[in-house]
């Protein structure tokens, strides 16, 4: 049999997890010295409470798990004598893979019979969520493991995603965002638009004054890039900022037709930590990332 894992930085929540049999891999956030784990100590995410909290002047921290970790969630899978698939968000981004491909070899040496398979989805939170969604689908409906790893080869670049966040201290805290200084200066109400490229690293790619502008460029790449984007989902994630989510899948409606599957997602706290609030993106099925 063939286990289903991902992880809470591709926004996947446990009700969608239990609808494709995805395992869930905690991916941790810190506030004030105390390390939360997403869907372990809460069941639900309060998200108004915790961009609030960042709202008012919070900034967490994100970290890596351990290699003993990850055995704790692969091990029993490999002693019930199930194969594992792991779809996970972008390795380009954390040290914490290289945790798991200690915890993985390891776990081989014990158990050689078994297989481990890996898709970098080189995204994070919607992009990531997006891929997930269509890995599940497949799975759902009787694909291979490697079946599935031999569409992910092509089709992992062709799901773009482009976002903007109001505020910059988080993105400048983080320290992730490349490129993200050039836009940076003292300029109120800039947003720069930042991308998840080929390499799975987030680049900012240009910027805009004020937010309707930014709204109008996620809309814009989307005509720009978009291929066969009626076939797939249109993943329109938001940081505690649904009604400028609505308003962005309006836009993209009114441009490409009012039978788009966009679903709206609220992004994870860990990620969000990097974001802050009022942050809001798009991701396509595209040409081209």
């Amino acid at each position: 049999m063939l286990k289903l894992f991902t992880d809470t930085d591709t926004d996947i929540t446990p009700e969608v997890a239990r609808e494709y049999g995805y395992e869930l891999i905690s991916m941790p956030y810190s506030v004030d010295g105390k390390t939360i784990y997403p869907y372990v100590d809460f069941e639900t995410f309060d998200s108004k409470t915790f961009y609030n909290m960042l709202r008012g002047g919070v900034l967490p921290t994100t970290s890596a798990i351990s290699e003993q970790k990850y055995a704790e969630y692969f091990e029993p899978h490999f002693k019930a004598g199930d194969d594992i698939l792991y779809v996970h968000f972008s390795a380009a981004m954390t040290v914490t893979f290289d945790a798991m491909d200690k915890a993985v070899a390891a776990l081989l040496e014990k158990y050689p019979e078994r297989k481990f398979y890996s898709i970098d989805t080189k995204g994070i939170t919607i992009g990531s969520y997006n891929i997930v969604r269509e890995i599940g689908d497949q799975y759902k409906a009787g694909k291979s493991a490697d079946e599935i790893v031999e569409w992910s080869k092509t089709e992992i670049d062709k799901f773009a995603t482009y976002f903007f966040a109001d505020d910059l201290k988080f993105f400048r805290h983080s320290g992730r965002v490349s490129g993200l200084a050039a836009v940076m200066g003292t300029l109120v109400g800039i947003r720069p638009i930042i991308t998840m490229n080929a390499e799975g690293k987030m680049v900012s790619v240009g910027k805009e004054k004020g937010r309707v502008k930014a709204m109008e460029r996620l809309v814009a790449l989307v005509e720009e890039l978009g291929e066969d984007v009626k076939d797939h989902r249109i993943i329109v994630g938001h940081s505690d900022s649904l009604d400028i989510a609505e308003e962005v899948g309006k836009m993209l409606k009114e441009k490409l037709g009012g039978d788009l599957n966009i679903e709206y997602v609220e992004v994870n706290p860990t990620a969000g930590s990097h974001c802050g609030p009022n942050g809001v993106g798009v991701c396509f099925h595209a040409k081209h990332r």
